[in-house]
């Protein structure tokens, strides 16, 4: 539980860390991230004796191609998230991610033809309403919040139709991605436009850090999570929007109308009405059903 929740803080915190990185383009800090995760990822896969399994997907056509998609999503995912937090739409985020939960429940539905009760049902349709709420209300699409939770949302369920485990599938699409990385960060060392290696110290230092910030907490989770119920980790994942959305308010001051409270409110009330049908289903079962959307990494 200690380390599902220490993960879970660090994703949630992760907003000071990339505000820190301000001057640094999204783009080419996701690019360092999947360099330097690697360099991490690695060892960790060999250590946990994922190496044969890692090895093994190396010759899989279908599973590449699916981590190859999933890893773009994921990519994308960074990308816009790191941007929100430079722009100062971390509030925008945090929504995005409180909607995840909801959204894969619906890709669920469609996608995989699973069936949800109907309390299920009616959260998606109070969390549609928070969404025109918002559109309503700021006359245009939260496009910020609607990106992150589309890219996450499509890479849970890929990865839900992985046989791979956290860590293993995290290396396998940063490795499938790392030549575009590499390639990309050259070429901007080459034209002049990188912003590695031409920042201070302090700064650099949190380039490199990137791999160290995304494989951490995906440890921690990943220990952690095979010990506690799912139920318990699908409720718990709620930590990292809300601690996004503190700093998002109190932190960074962002605007937060009526209007947008409003919004998030029926948000909110469709995840209780959600989180409470998916524990009564998992009591009566005796199993570990619970909230969609437990997967990781974050943000």
């Amino acid at each position: 539980m200690a380390a599902v929740v220490t993960a879970f803080l660090i994703w949630g915190l992760f907003p000071f860390y990339w505000k820190a990185l301000q001057g640094v383009g999204a783009e080419e800090l996701v690019a360092h991230r999947l360099v330097w995760s690697l360099g991490l990822l690695l060892p960790l896969v060999w250590s946990q004796g994922a190496g044969t399994e890692l090895r093994a997907a190396l010759g899989n056509r279908r599973l590449l191609l699916r981590h190859l998609v999933s890893g773009a999503l994921l990519a994308g995912n960074w990308t816009i998230y790191v941007w929100a937090v430079h722009a100062g739409h971390v509030v925008d985020a945090s929504l995005g991610y409180f909607l995840v939960p909801l959204l894969n429940a619906a890709l669920g539905v469609v996608v995989l033809r699973e069936r949800l009760p109907r309390l299920q049902v009616a959260a998606l349709l109070v969390a549609a309403l928070g969404v025109g709420v918002s559109i309503v209300g700021f006359g245009g699409i939260p496009w910020t919040a609607l990106g992150l939770a589309a890219t996450w949302g499509s890479y849970t369920l890929l990865r839900k139709q992985s046989p791979l485990g956290s860590l293993t599938g995290l290396a396998l699409e940063t490795l499938l991605w790392l030549p575009l990385a590499v390639g990309l960060l050259v070429w901007w060392e080459i034209r002049g436009v990188a912003a590695f290696g031409r920042v201070g110290p302090g700064t650099t230092a949190l380039i490199l850090g990137t791999g160290v910030v995304t494989a951490g907490p995906l440890l921690l989770f990943a220990y952690g999570a095979r010990m506690i119920a799912l139920t318990t980790v699908g409720l718990l994942q709620y930590i990292v929007p809300s601690v996004q959305f503190a700093i998002g308010v109190l932190v960074y001051r962002e605007a937060f109308p009526p209007g947008r409270g409003l919004s998030f409110a029926f948000i909110w009330l469709a995840l209780v009405i959600y989180s409470w049908s998916g524990l009564r289903a998992a009591r009566r079962s005796g199993g570990e059903a619970g909230p969609h959307g437990a997967a990781s990494p974050k943000a």
